[in-house]
């Protein structure tokens, strides 16, 4: 079985969470879990410290945009020391030039720099265009071979394959980057539909790498689609709990 902690990122259930966040995270603990993913700022900061105090979840980690990373640093390191938070990812950044990858690489190290002494890290959560060409280079390689051992790479596995890459392949490449990941389901004909355990990824293969080689701290299961998540995602974390890893 696995043996390492499991967290929803909070995005899965967003029209509950904006509406409702206690609801949410109510949601995410009698399901299973062990921790949740914050995303955006939508509440007062002193709010999300009550929210893992009523339900005894954990912070698994925060997505954060770089600008207000940059712009607001001080305010963001609060919020999550206020909340144990250690691993502050970046969601999304898109450029389409090799020239705009490195100077992205190089804004995640500055960060990684300023976050090392309040042992905290940054990282980058992968899309599917993090995986396609960009002037002969792939951006999922150009940000993990540009950016130091701090920063983590926080691989999306359901965007990876959505993307056209070898999930397994790209997440073994990096062995000791991972101390986050996102486990997000998907499959040749259902897309973003199916549970974790209903589609096309080698989950033993992965699960096993991250337990192993991976030295990864959390497993945060991610849901992209809009009906039914929080039924898809306790199937999900069902499947990873009985899964016996290759």
């Amino acid at each position: 079985m696995i043996q390492l902690p499991i967290a929803l990122q909070a995005y899965s259930l967003r029209k509950i969470f904006e509406d409702n966040p206690l609801q949410a995270l109510r949601i995410i603990r009698n399901a299973g879990f062990n921790g949740v993913e914050f995303y955006g700022s939508h509440f007062q900061p002193e709010l999300y410290a009550a929210l893992l105090k009523e339900t005894g979840l954990v912070c698994a980690g925060w997505h954060t945009g770089i600008d207000d990373l940059e712009k607001n640093f001080d305010g963001i390191l609060r919020r999550n020391l206020a909340v144990g938070n250690r691993y502050i990812c970046v969601p999304y950044f898109k450029s389409d030039s090799v020239d705009g990858w490195l100077a992205f690489a190089g804004r995640l190290n500055a960060i990684a720099e300023k976050l090392a002494r309040y042992g905290m890290r940054t990282g980058y959560h992968s899309h599917a265009h993090d995986h396609q060409s960009v002037q002969g280079r792939i951006p999922w390689e150009i940000v993990a071979e540009n950016t130091s051992p701090q920063v983590i790479l926080q691989l999306d596995t359901g965007n990876a394959m959505c993307g056209g890459a070898d999930v397994f392949s790209v997440l073994s490449r990096y062995p000791g980057r991972n101390q986050s990941i996102h486990l997000k389901p998907y499959a040749e004909n259902g897309g973003y539909e199916p549970a974790i355990g209903e589609d096309d990824l080698p989950w033993e293969k992965i699960l096993s790498w991250c337990e192993n080689e991976g030295r990864t701290e959390w497993l945060v299961i991610e849901y992209e689609m809009e009906k039914d998540p929080a039924a898809a995602s306790e199937r999900s974390l069902r499947f990873l709990r009985n899964l016996r890893p290759c």
